[in-house]
């Protein structure tokens, strides 16, 4: 059984962490790296490219336009999990992170270079979306493969603290790219920061992904997945297996990536839209996601650490239901609170509700897959449910909210629904803690040569 016994004191914690250190920070600079350039474009979109590269005067339009950018690059997500998947099931993990790394990074200077509506017109919408869907791509094979490894390198009973070192990423690069969104609006006038101000984070990402690649050079694939390479066997079609004869885990996957990314992209994206328009500024809003980030920086870890003592599945549905509920209140305190207050409320819903569905489910969606067909058939699942929720999700609102007349009644109804299809889901997952399994207990193919 998978369960954490006395070996599992914080003393045992602290040495695998400091044996593993450098796994973990392969996998924590990946995603950080992924969520510092999804949060960055998600602020742009929000505050300045609807300006900056569409049409001026077009107003609600140019603002849905800007999110059509921003959600473009989730339907290639999928195309990227499915190529990353195939590849890193039969060659190995390291390799496909390595290139998943250096197209996000380079995509996301290109975006800081580009010239805008003004100078050379749709053809800098077209050079943006060609640079989203590298995003799109590169994203999609970098979760998966990241979670995998993080994973597959665990000591037993720590999988999900582990795993929640890529889960992490997310609150570290939420953190760094407001910080520097907010500092450049900070030493900036309004019209210099539209101008230029906005360009600095984007192109600083060039040096974050030369860091992230000096880490990961030096990371291997875990013995688990080199013993499977040593027996040579790997599935001629991963994908194709997985939805062959893990349907199951798939549908999990896309479930439990229904409400959590949505919640995360009202609370970091459409928020600073909603509270500019509804209030007329957007720094409470940028000080508040500071604030949780911090928080989540300590939070992934103990939830984590957390389903690895009373188990992953228990967690996702008690967090789903939270944020099926919070929708309401939320949006009712951007319409009439303090917004002195929202960093409190930010901590509810993004460090406790979101952080604890989010932590746990690197370890999760993993114990649904065996080893051969695991980077396949997570990244997978992922990817689709992140299309399906997260990078619809400031479109939709955008679209429900001017549907409701202003109000944003349609939108929670929406987030609710998502709710109930993560709670659903999460009953249906395998629990290697709650179950007492350890991993899916399928053996792998007969041998086949790559």
């Amino acid at each position: 059984m998978d369960r954490p016994d006395a070996a599992g004191s914080l003393r045992a914690v602290s040495t695998a962490v400091r044996d593993k250190k450098r796994v973990l920070a392969a996998s924590f600079v990946g995603t950080t790296i992924e969520w510092y350039d999804f949060y960055l474009y998600g602020a742009a979109a929000a505050l300045v490219f609807n300006h900056y590269f569409f049409p001026q005067g077009s107003g609600v339009g140019a603002v849905i336009a800007s999110f059509a950018t921003f959600a473009i690059a989730f339907f290639f997500r999928p195309l990227g999990g499915i190529i990353a998947g195939h590849l890193g099931d039969r060659i190995g993990r390291k390799s496909l992170l390595v290139a998943s790394l250096l197209a996000m990074g380079v995509a996301t200077t290109v975006i800081g270079l580009l010239p805008g509506f003004a100078q050379i017109g749709w053809l800098a919408v077209i050079l943006l979306v060609a640079c989203r869907i590298v995003q799109g791509l590169s994203a999609g094979m970098e979760w998966g493969g990241s979670a995998v490894l993080s994973v597959e390198h665990a000591p037993t009973g720590l999988r999900g603290l582990f795993g929640s070192f890529t889960q992490v990423g997310s609150a570290a690069g939420m953190l760094l790219s407001t910080a520097f969104f907010a500092v450049m609006q900070a030493v900036t006038t309004p019209e210099q920061f539209q101008a230029w101000g906005w360009r600095v984070p984007f192109v600083f990402s060039a040096v974050l992904v030369v860091i992230g690649l000096i880490i990961r050079a030096g990371v291997e694939d875990a013995q688990e997945f080199q013993d499977l390479d040593e027996r040579e066997q790997h599935a001629v079609s991963p994908v194709r297996e997985v939805l062959r004869r893990y349907p199951r885990g798939v549908l999990v996957c896309i479930g439990q990536r229904m409400v959590q990314p949505a919640i995360f992209s009202i609370l970091t994206v459409y928020t600073l839209t909603y509270v500019t328009e509804h209030r007329g500024q957007s720094q409470d809003v940028m000080v508040s996601i500071l604030i949780a980030a911090g928080v989540g920086l300590v939070g992934g870890p103990f939830w984590g650490w957390l389903s690895d003592r009373v188990g992953r599945r228990r967690i996702s549905m008690l967090a789903a239901a939270g944020i099926g509920v919070f929708v309401w209140p939320y949006f009712l305190f951007l319409d009439h609170g303090p917004l002195a207050l929202l960093p409190l409320v930010y901590l509810v819903g993004l460090a406790v509700l979101h952080d604890s569905i989010y932590g746990p489910q690197a370890a999760l969606f993993a114990e649904q897959f065996p080893v051969h067909l695991r980077y396949s058939g997570v990244s997978l699942g992922y990817q689709v449910g992140t299309i399906l929720s997260g990078g619809l999700t400031p479109l939709i609102a955008a679209w429900l909210v001017a549907a409701g007349g202003g109000s944003p009644w349609l939108l929670c109804a929406y987030l609710s629904v998502l709710a109930v299809i993560s709670v659903v889901t999460a009953r249906m997952a395998r629990d290697s803690v709650a179950d007492g399994a350890r991993v899916v207990p399928e053996p792998a193919p007969a041998a086949v040569r790559v």
